[in-house]
């Protein structure tokens, strides 16, 4: 890992946040000894002063750009990147025509794997930028320094989550998914430290990577089941965000047992889905607009399913942004319309409500708000993000970005698990936490289950619970390209009507080079 990554992260040490209260030397004069005094005290008061600035940051690790990033705001924060990798999959089609804009590299699926691709290095840095910011807090905590304090143990637990949760991302980013040939190929190298001048360090096998990520998320359930467990507020690292992650590092380890633990420990505390009046945006009766206040997706206010997410006050706006078809600009008046791939389309059942988030035809004539121009929006396009302003009372077509983000949600949780459970030969469970799940998302008066669901008896259960992901988790997080990988899926568009590039692109391409920044620095890192 670079050591300039690691300084780039310091906006002065730990006590930048404290020390006027704590009347110590100025934070950028305070050297090893007086950390140590400190820490060593018996004032817990002082302790957890030292400690909040770092945790009370760690939220924003999901939200937020890194510091000193790249000149595209896109690729510097990891819901920017994530809806890049959005576009380098099948599902998503990237307007009605070849854009020439920003995401047509991505959709082309263009160079995206080579070590010294501008496309790849903002993945690297962005992961290890927010490693770091994790480590700069859990360096300290040692078994030590928190001892039974229960706040100490939190701010622990939310640096575990946070480091494990990047750790797992970059693994899935630079090499092959452990489930399919990466189990036995190179993990990452492990730093466990804040040490700007700490050496370089070689990258371990897989399986210690995973590890070493397992352990950690596993403490941070631990911590948490004993201190603040859930909380009522989305923007909180807690519980339910802790077991999110181990459920999704479990998965991608092939650890199925543990995916189904962790997803219980959630779906024990909280299991209400969305219906079908939260999830399918429709217009006002009166005046015909969309609303985001109306639309679960961009209002958490009426999304039970977020664990977690951010009001528009503090949201990352620019993500919403991308996928709005009703914006200027961004996924909308530039011709960037965010639609579903007719053939996904085409396999949603008549009665899931799910398929009424897609314009089955062109929407005329629409006046976008910042540059006057009318289009027609075209069919395929989606209502999942769409917003033509953010609340009835304004009417104000300028306000249809200041919208929530919902960056983990509960519908995924059923989808890991009933994966977990197909994989590990448990088909009735399978069955049966999936069929919960497509009850939610039946129209009124229907009930879908696994066994009456369109096209279901042509499908394996394994294919078909991927069919679900795709249409349950359709444009959030990337999430479509991380699981091709995982089921070695290749990006293949040939054979789709409404997709305006058609490449086709090999699993094995999916897996990124180590950056050549990295390679050039570090001479103990092997590539790929």
């Amino acid at each position: 890992m670079k050591k300039y990554l690691i300084l780039s992260c310091l906006a002065g040490l730990v006590f930048t946040s404290c020390s006027d209260q704590l009347e110590i030397t100025p934070p950028n004069n305070i050297i090893q000894e007086q950390i140590d005094e400190l820490l060593a005290s018996d004032d817990e008061a002082i302790k957890q002063k030292v400690f909040a600035g770092l945790a009370s940051g760690l939220p924003a690790t999901f939200r937020s750009a890194v510091p000193g990033g790249e000149s595209v705001g896109r690729y510097n924060d990891i819901q920017g990147l994530e809806s890049m990798r959005n576009l380098a999959a099948n599902d998503v089609v990237f307007g009605a025509a070849r854009p020439n804009s920003w995401g047509a590299d991505e959709y082309e699926v263009a160079d995206l794997y080579q070590s010294n691709s501008p496309k790849n290095y903002p993945y690297w840095r962005v992961g290890w930028i927010n490693i770091n910011a994790a480590n700069k807090l859990l360096m300290y905590l040692t078994p030590e320094v928190v001892g039974n304090s229960a706040i100490l143990k939190q701010y622990k637990a939310m640096g575990l989550t946070v480091r494990a949760y990047y750790y797992n991302w970059l693994m899935e980013t630079y090499q092959d998914a452990y489930m399919n040939g990466g189990s036995g190929k190179l993990g990452l190298m492990w730093y466990d430290e804040w040490k700007p001048t700490q050496p370089n360090k070689a990258r371990e096998s897989a399986t210690q990577t995973y590890a070493h990520i397992k352990e950690d998320i596993a403490e941070a359930v631990q911590l948490f089941s004993q201190t603040i467990g859930y909380t009522p507020e989305t923007s909180d690292i807690d519980l339910g965000v802790a077991a999110f992650v181990q459920a999704r590092v479990a998965l991608c380890a092939g650890d199925w047992n543990t995916v189904v633990s962790a997803s219980n420990i959630i779906l024990d505390k909280t299991n209400t889905l969305m219906d079908e009046s939260q999830y399918v945006q429709t217009p006002d009766e009166e005046d015909e607009w969309y609303y985001a206040e109306n639309n679960a997706f961009l209002n958490n206010a009426i999304n039970p399913e977020v664990l977690l997410g951010w009001d528009r006050t503090i949201s990352l706006k620019t993500n919403g942004a991308w996928r709005n078809v009703f914006i200027s600009s961004y996924g909308g008046s530039n011709l960037c319309w965010w639609r579903i791939d007719n053939r996904l389309y085409e396999q949603i059942d008549a009665n899931d409500y799910r398929k009424d988030n897609f314009l089955a035809n062109d929407f005329g004539d629409y006046e976008y708000p910042a540059n006057g121009g009318t289009y027609t929006i075209p069919a395929y396009s989606n209502l999942k993000f769409a917003a033509m302003a953010r609340d009835k009372a304004g009417q104000d077509k300028n306000t249809c970005n200041q919208v929530d983000d919902a960056y983990m949600r509960l519908s995924e949780v059923y989808l890991m698990k009933a994966e977990a459970q197909e994989a590990a030969g448990d088909a009735n469970g399978a069955k049966a936490t999936l069929n919960t799940l497509l009850a939610a998302r039946s129209k009124t008066g229907q009930t879908l289950t696994c066994d009456n669901y369109q096209g279901a008896a042509n499908l394996s259960l394994k294919q078909f619970i991927q069919l679900q992901w795709r249409i349950e988790m359709w444009g959030e997080r990337g999430i479509e390209f991380y699981n091709n990988k995982r089921w070695n899926i290749p990006v293949d568009r040939t054979s789709s009507a409404n997709h305006t590039a058609k490449p086709t692109y090999p699993v094995s391409l999916m897996t990124l080079a180590i950056p050549r920044n990295e390679m050039d620095y570090n001479p103990l890192c092997e590539q790929n």
